[in-house]
């Protein structure tokens, strides 16, 4: 709407000016030429005092420079016209030509192009004034003309010479038509109110935002938190499926095909009372750290710690078959006891007199597994006669020893050596069972043992070869020796 209404108000001025100025031309053509030369009965001549012949018409010159007084009239402030030269008729005011007309008229002498243009733009930001001055050329009739005329400046001119300059004068008052964009500014006021308004509200909700997002992440750090408190009773299998929505925190269970591991520390009530309690209770837990450790590097999920014993298996919440679970156990325990004989060696150093010894007890059957419990207090485990079996099997294992199933040892046959025990028998599970004692656990690729561990009744013994100094193996030597002779002569004699 502002537009139409600036292009409608410069249109219908410069309507009314042109309109002006058509009436003053042609009021002059009527006054000047048409009523002269009809008023006149002899023959009709162009002079530049044409006012003093009768009947004589103005020349092209003297009519430039009479129009241009029109039009500059008309044209008020907004439009000029001026036909101006440096050199004037005798009879004439010499012409004040300003900066801008000077530097045209010198350009387009230098040049002597017809079609030259010089151009000016001036004004502010509220005012703006164009102004385009082109040159006013010689003809041939001009010339002679010029040149026999006794009032003119120079007899001298050429065709082609540059008389003079015609320029032209656009004002544009920007500042008068700042009303005509009322409705513009009424648009941007009322956008500005707007973008204020959005602004604030937009504030508001960037504070709000703020305000939440601080509470969730309080919230978050908290939820992170009691997880990872949650996590340490949890095994990471089933923490990961309760936690990602794979399971239920539901009381049910399903049968699957394990493989359990049952471990146990021989003789801790024993060992316990050489130590102290805050010493016990470090040992213990850096022994469950470390068995942890090993349990979940293979796979395990750790179902419990009862009392000195850990309760694991494989093949729930993921299995890869009852084959590979069985193997895996049986890798598990296996570097559950190389772990132990470093273990041991560690606290020997620290002063232990009798560190922890571990039977296993592997066993591979069918068992329930899942939530047990109240709606209120559950737990995550396993039930049934398989179960007990490995508690079973750990319980006749020597020190430093596994024993295994038939089912965990026909998986495992192909990869270790194994030895047949007395059959045994166990509630709940008809038949007797044959245990398996697992034989060459600390052997490693054919090579000889860097460390020897033996416990027995009246037998304990450690070696670690591979931290012996030509000293210490003297007296490794000369120890092993002296038993050596005590155990054969014991032996000759009870013969």
């Amino acid at each position: 709407m502002d537009l139409k209404n600036l292009s409608d108000r410069a249109l219908t001025v410069q309507a009314r000016t042109l309109n002006g100025m058509l009436n003053d031309i042609r009021g002059y053509y009527g006054a000047n030429v048409v009523a002269r030369v009809q008023g006149f009965e002899g023959d009709s001549i162009a002079a530049h005092n044409y006012e003093d012949i009768p009947g004589a018409v103005p020349i092209p010159a003297t009519l430039s420079l009479e129009l241009g007084n029109v039009i500059g009239t008309r044209g008020g402030e907004e439009i000029g016209y001026r036909f101006v030269s440096d050199a004037t008729f005798a009879n004439r005011a010499p012409h004040t030509l300003d900066t801008f007309e000077k530097a045209a008229l010198a350009a387009f002498r230098a040049s002597r192009d017809p079609e030259a243009v010089a151009s000016e733009i001036e004004g502010s930001l509220f005012e703006r004034r164009i102004r385009m001055a082109v040159p006013v050329v010689l003809g041939q009739a001009c010339v002679s003309c010029h040149n026999s005329h006794p009032l003119s400046p120079r007899h001298d001119w050429q065709v082609g010479d540059v008389r003079g300059i015609q320029a032209i004068t656009v004002h544009q008052p920007i500042a008068t038509n700042i009303l005509s964009f009322k409705y513009l500014f009424l648009y941007f006021a009322a956008a500005g109110a707007f973008g204020i308004a959005l602004t604030g509200l937009n504030w508001r909700q960037a504070n709000a935002f703020r305000r939440m997002n601080r509470e969730l992440e309080e919230a978050n750090g908290f939820l992170a938190s009691v997880s990872m408190k949650i996590s340490k009773y949890l095994s990471p299998q089933v923490y990961k499926s309760i936690f990602s929505g794979e399971k239920d925190v539901t009381l049910s269970t399903e049968r699957k095909k394990l493989t359990i591991f049952f471990s146990d520390i021989k003789d801790f009530t024993e060992t316990s009372e050489h130590l102290q309690p805050e010493e016990l209770t470090s040992l213990l837990n850096e022994y469950f750290t470390e068995m942890s450790v090993i349990a979940h590097a293979h796979g395990a999920t750790v179902d419990k710690f009862v009392g000195d014993a850990i309760l694991a298996f494989f093949g729930d919440p993921t299995t890869k078959g009852a084959r590979e679970d069985a193997n895996a156990c049986l890798d598990m325990a296996i570097a559950m006891q190389r772990r132990m004989v470093e273990l041991k060696a560690e606290w020997r150093r620290r002063g232990i007199e009798k560190p922890f010894e571990v039977r296993m007890g592997i066993n591979t059957g069918y068992c329930n597994v899942g939530n047990f419990g109240s709606a209120d207090r559950m737990d995550y485990t396993i039930i049934g006669a398989e179960a007990n079996l490995a508690a079973r099997l750990q319980h006749i294992a020597e020190p430093g020893g596994i024993v295994i199933a038939y089912e965990t040892w026909a998986h495992v046959r192909e990869r270790v050596r194994a030895r047949v025990l007395e059959p045994i028998t166990l509630k709940g599970i008809s038949g007797e069972v044959v245990p398996y004692a697992v034989e060459g656990i600390y052997e490693r690729g054919g090579d000889q043992p860097d460390t020897i561990s033996e416990t027995g009744s009246g037998l304990s013994l450690f070696l670690d070869v591979g931290k012996l100094d030509a000293e210490a193996r003297r007296r490794a030597e000369a120890t092993l020796e002296k038993a050596l002779g005590a155990v054969r002569s014991r032996g000759a004699a009870n013969r």
